[in-house]
């Protein structure tokens, strides 16, 4: 396993602009990327059209594209990454639905983060991507445990890093953002919102 500070001076050296800094860090957060991505895709109906190859194949054209980087370090880029994962999942959602007007909607669980109990949350992506969205207003910091952990794939101690917290602050966000987003995500909220 590569250490956090070497991927973050490969970092360093590709914002300066070495491509070979840039191949570095593809090569060790692939396989971590495709395995965040087959966690997410995990247990999606048997039509669903994005595998996980398709999405870190996209995410990656986002993250190593040709643009300028400006990633700070390794807690950043995996920042990014999440974010990133996020908005790909969401514009292929809103893309599905709007080829099937209302049709089945993508379908996602925050029990497929590793590790975890099963929690009783199986909603579509876009009313996860709203939810979230409210969160962000109301407890910004909570928000981007979930974002981090869900979408990021990072584990509580790699999110307190990226966050500057305490593993248990962490800890303590990612059980009142679950439960705040069951909330929110019931079937009677759901009703009465959309």
């Amino acid at each position: 396993m590569t250490p956090p500070e070497e991927i973050t001076v490969w970092l360093a050296r590709w914002r300066e602009g070495d491509q070979h800094a840039r191949d570095q860090v593809f090569d060790v957060v692939h396989s971590r990327l495709r395995q965040i991505a087959a966690n997410l895709l995990q247990g999606q109906r048997g039509d669903h059209t994005l595998e996980p190859n398709a999405l870190v194949n996209e995410l990656c054209i986002r993250l190593f594209g040709s643009q300028k980087i400006n990633y700070n370090d390794r807690g950043h880029f995996f920042a990014v990454a999440a974010q990133t994962m996020r908005r790909i999942l969401i514009d292929h959602a809103r893309a599905g639905l709007a080829e099937k007007r209302g049709g089945e909607q993508q379908r996602v669980s925050l029990s497929g983060v590793d590790g975890l109990a099963p929690v009783p949350l199986d909603e579509d992506m876009l009313a996860l991507d709203a939810a979230l969205s409210k969160l962000a207003t109301l407890d910004p910091r909570a928000a981007q445990v979930v974002e981090l952990r869900f979408f990021g794939g990072l584990e509580e101690d790699q999110v307190a890093e990226v966050l500057g917290v305490s593993t248990i602050t962490v800890k303590r966000d990612w059980k009142a953002a679950r439960a705040w987003l069951a909330g929110q995500l019931s079937p009677a909220n759901r009703t009465s919102r959309f």
